[in-house]
């Protein structure tokens, strides 16, 4: 049975219709208004296998922040409403994805306690008219509403746009590994008997 959820969110800032599939084949229909954002949340779903249908309406004409935190927001939500009581998940991945010069390392603990260990070196400059500390606040906001413990770290990596997108490649990544079924488990996967 697949793993979905559909999530609304409309505040003075935003309007967002998210729908994710976790069980999917990496079909994306997005439109954040902000394409290189776009193109990132791509890679993330198509290298996840996750689909994800989002439509984003956002002050723009302030800055992308609130988009970018939002949505961050919003599937969040969404990874943590379609995985339920997490029973037979995996729960944890690690690994490392290089896009030429640059490599990012993740580890995920799907735990319901959400911590994000960031340790990147950005500038605070833009690929294109994408504000690139945007990418923390993303990850910090996917993570405080997943509910997940999300360790980053970017150990090479001159271009800054190969940076970013090996961040999202291994992201879509990890949540594939860490949320895929084990047959073997049939329960929490957590000696307490709960994620907390």
């Amino acid at each position: 049975m697949s793993r979905k959820a559909s999530i609304a969110r409309t505040t003075t800032e935003t309007t967002i219709q998210l729908d994710l599939n976790l069980d999917g084949t990496g079909h994306i229909n997005c439109d954040t208004g902000i394409g290189f954002f776009d193109h990132m949340l791509t890679l993330m779903t198509q290298h996840g296998f996750l689909d994800l249908e989002l439509k984003v309406k956002g002050d723009l004409d302030v800055d992308y922040h609130h988009t970018v935190e939002d949505v961050g927001i919003c599937l969040g939500q969404a990874i943590k409403q379609s995985l339920g009581d997490c029973k037979g998940i995996n729960r944890y991945a690690s690994l490392a994805i290089p896009m030429d010069e640059a490599l990012c390392s993740m580890a995920l603990d799907i735990s319901n306690r959400p911590y994000l260990a960031w340790d990147v070196e950005l500038p605070k400059t833009k690929v294109g008219t994408f504000d690139v500390e945007l990418a923390e606040e993303f990850f910090r906001s996917l993570v405080l509403n997943a509910g997940f413990t999300l360790h980053v770290n970017v150990t090479g990596g001159r271009n800054l746009h190969h940076v970013i997108e090996s961040m999202f490649k291994a992201l879509g990544r990890i949540i594939d590994s860490a949320t895929q079924k084990d047959p073997r488990r049939t329960g929490v996967p957590s000696t307490k008997g709960a994620l907390l």
